[in-house]
């Protein structure tokens, strides 16, 4: 799996790889962080491929197997991978190299909040995955239209929120973007299978184990945004998704570093 750029910590006479600390002051500083991050996401190739590229890839390459059975177990298949790839993986990969290099404690020494910076460096990436769901799940759509619509937006925004909030605890224990490919495995990795297995046996099997695993209850829940379903159910697939969302950011609490790990 491709990670971000990594950027050696900077020393006199060496370029810094990562450039000066964007500028804003108040509510603007965020948005120059964010702005900043995408043109670096954009510039990069190797931060592009995993970033832009890869997510794509697995959401196309997904049309080709039947095994996912209705549109919504596709959509469900789709969204949890392509988010665990453009989300997790990179925002992991980025918080790591961007500690790396410095620049979160640069970033960090002047007066915007510990949660304007985190929100700065990750909603570009939040944005460039909702950007590749909609042309995806666009080109299902025509296929097979969801039949709640808006449904499938709270499942999306859940899921970015899920994976934004894993991606944050799994920075705290990623030394390095190399790292972060190995301790982004098993989270990716659980995820991603709940949802096949969930839509290779449906619910008939070990329906509530598949719920409370990180995964499962967002795959039932995005099925039946597109398929139709129980709406009753929202609030029981809801709280798991929720629940390892707060879990990981517990998690990122404790365990986040702003200074290069050793």
């Amino acid at each position: 799996m491709t990670s971000a750029t990594t950027a050696s910590p900077s020393s006199p006479g060496t370029t810094d790889p990562v450039g000066p600390s964007p500028r804003g002051t108040g509510a603007s500083a965020p948005l120059a962080i964010g702005l900043a991050e995408l043109r670096m996401l954009v510039r990069n190739r190797t931060v592009a491929l995993s970033a832009l590229l890869l997510p794509l890839a697995f959401g196309a390459m997904t049309f080709a197997f039947d095994v996912y059975g209705t549109g919504g177990m596709l959509a469900g298949v789709q969204t949890i991978g392509m988010v665990g790839l453009g989300v997790y993986v990179t925002a992991t990969t980025t918080l790591a190299a961007r500690r790396q290099s410095l620049y979160l404690k640069r970033l960090r020494s002047g007066s915007v909040s510990d949660a304007g910076i985190i929100g700065g460096l990750v909603l570009p990436i939040v944005a460039v995955s909702v950007a590749q769901l909609v042309i995806v799940l666009g080109v299902l759509a025509f296929r097979e239209p969801p039949v709640h619509a808006w449904l499938l937006i709270v499942g999306v925004v859940v899921a970015e929120v899920m994976f934004a909030a894993f991606a944050l605890a799994t920075a705290g224990v990623s030394t390095s973007p190399e790292h972060a490919q190995y301790t982004t495995m098993p989270v990716l990795l659980i995820t991603l299978g709940v949802a096949i297995w969930w839509s290779i046996t449906g619910a008939d099997d070990l329906l509530w184990i598949k719920r409370i695993l990180p995964g499962g209850g967002l795959m039932e829940l995005i099925t039946v945004a597109w398929s139709g379903g129980d709406l009753g159910l929202i609030p029981v697939l809801l709280a798991p998704t929720l629940t390892w969302a707060a879990i990981a950011v517990a998690a990122a609490i404790r365990m986040f570093r702003w200074e290069p790990r050793r």
